[in-house]
């Protein structure tokens, strides 16, 4: 695989970046069969592995760790802290009490001692901005953590993010981790264009979907082994018209003479912001059946007919926002008498 540059840390990743997160008792429970997973990934050409300390509550850095034992050197590693671990309150969000705490036991789960990337993987609207980047500042400079980012922020986030490292003299985020597929494509609105504007990179992740394009769900087969759709309810308004966008979508993929699954990740790949796209098997075949994917190349035909589909800017789905900010959920941040 060609390597791309990281926004402008100097970092070169892979354009297929391994996602972790199905590695543990969220989705494979079998260590040993994980681990040659990875393994597969690296001979494939990946040198980008993407965890979190929330996936599986930190089974998937356990076994991420495992299978860097003498390979850790030549991989870009990036995990990610936010999420609620354990039951104490405050074993969660983004002050500098908790992300100094739990990059060390990431760092212990990783077996490493250092971070390529350390991410923050939702907005914390309890914390300000300056607590956390004054927390990833210090982790920086203790030489555990390299570069740092966020994932699922929203423009303005990233924009205030910017403007409080610039003015407290912080370090920045390098790059940011979207969901972003041929059926959500909200953040090419204003997140792409906000991280092209700071020279960050975008890692995008679910660029199936939630497997809504891995080529086996279309009109009439919905009934699948995946328990991830088969949890899905077809029926509803907004499934119906992602099906029918789905099936669009394949005949056009047909039509140019690739896999869906193909298209859909070469998609994500050709917008100029994205540096990587995650992909997050949780067997052995669903990695082989993307690995090829980074070698796609769409034109302009193609794309042309994938913006008729679905209009660039827009969501199929309008709840498929990964992140909806608090101040459209919680009544109490838009209604006078609900404190």
């Amino acid at each position: 695989m060609k390597l791309r540059s990281l926004g402008a840390t100097g970092i070169k990743v892979s354009p297929l970046c391994l996602g972790a997160m199905m590695f543990g008792a969220w989705g494979n429970r079998d260590h040993d069969d994980s681990v040659g997973i990875i393994h597969r990934a690296l001979d494939g050409g990946i040198n980008f592995i993407d965890t979190a300390d929330v996936y599986s509550q930190g089974e998937s850095e356990v076994i991420v760790g495992k299978a860097l034992q003498g390979r850790r050197d030549d991989v870009v590693l990036a995990t990610k802290a936010h999420g609620q671990m354990g039951e104490d309150p405050n074993h969660q969000g983004n002050s500098r009490r908790w992300l100094i705490r739990e990059c060390e036991a990431s760092l212990q789960r990783l077996q490493t001692d250092h971070i390529d990337l350390y991410q923050i993987h939702r907005p914390d609207p309890s914390t300000d901005i300056d607590e956390t980047l004054g927390a990833l500042t210090t982790l920086v400079e203790q030489g555990k953590v390299r570069a740092i980012g966020c994932s699922t922020f929203p423009a303005s986030e990233i924009v205030e993010s910017h403007w409080v490292a610039e003015r407290r003299g912080r370090e920045r985020f390098r790059c940011d981790q979207p969901p972003y597929s041929m059926l959500v494509r909200g953040i090419e609105r204003d997140v792409l264009p906000t991280v092209e504007r700071y020279g960050m990179g975008a890692i995008v992740w679910s660029p199936l979907a939630g497997g809504w394009l891995s080529g086996k769900y279309r009109a009439g087969v919905t009934s699948s082994q995946s328990r991830r759709m088969n949890a899905v309810d077809f029926s509803t308004p907004q499934n119906q018209r992602k099906l029918d966008a789905v099936e669009r979508l394949a005949q056009v993929a047909d039509g140019a003479g690739i896999r869906l699954i193909d298209m859909a990740v070469a998609f994500t790949l050709e917008h100029p912001a994205v540096t990587s796209a995650i992909i997050g098997p949780r067997t052995m075949a669903q990695l082989e059946d993307q690995l090829g994917s980074a070698d796609v190349q769409l034109d302009a035909g193609v794309m042309d007919a994938i913006d008729e589909i679905v209009p660039p800017g827009t969501n199929v789905n309008d709840e498929d926002d990964a992140y909806r900010t608090p101040a459209v959920t919680q009544a109490w941040r838009r209604r006078r008498g609900a404190r």
